[in-house]
């Protein structure tokens, strides 16, 4: 449509033109909703990054020095949230052949940390398969809990509009 009514999509006149819309206005709402989704996608990516860590520590459960790593969730979320990168640092260039180089950027990269060893192995494996089984089950307990709680307010959310 976007024309004025007494022309009906004719140009009978140059100076009739089709009509400029405004953009849908945001609601303070909708802006509140944005955000809270959001906020439980972020947390949902860190928890599956945290996931695939733990899986990939298990996996390499007997590969000799393999050092055992994870995240710290909740600085990764507040990275991830406020979309801060890692601490890249520059590298020093002498020549301008060389390729520049900077530390991790993802949010969720930049937190990945190297488990503390809590008991030494001959290989110089850290890898604690009592301690990720257990932190591969908690991951696994909080990501369904937050898939749990975010199902459960989209259908609220349903339920508020189809009675409006």
């Amino acid at each position: 449509d976007g024309w004025h009514g007494s022309c009906n999509g004719v140009i009978a006149n140059l100076r009739c033109r089709p009509r400029q819309h405004a953009p849908p206005k945001v609601t303070g709402m909708t802006e509140r909703l944005d955000a809270t989704l959001r906020f439980h996608q972020t947390a949902l990516n860190a928890r599956a990054f945290r996931q695939q860590v733990i899986a990939s520590n298990i996996a390499n459960a007997d590969t000799p020095n393999y050092k055992a790593r994870d995240i710290d969730f909740r600085e990764a979320l507040a990275g991830a949230l406020g979309g801060k990168g890692g601490d890249a640092l520059a590298l020093k260039t002498t020549s301008p052949r060389h390729l520049p180089g900077s530390g991790p950027t993802d949010p969720l990269t930049a937190a990945l940390k190297f488990r503390n060893e809590e008991q030494g192995a001959v290989d110089g494996n850290t890898v604690n398969m009592d301690v990720e089984r257990s932190a591969f089950a908690e991951n696994s307990v909080q990501y369904q809990a937050s898939l749990t709680f975010i199902n459960g307010m989209l259908t609220t959310m349903q339920r508020a509009i189809q009675n409006q």
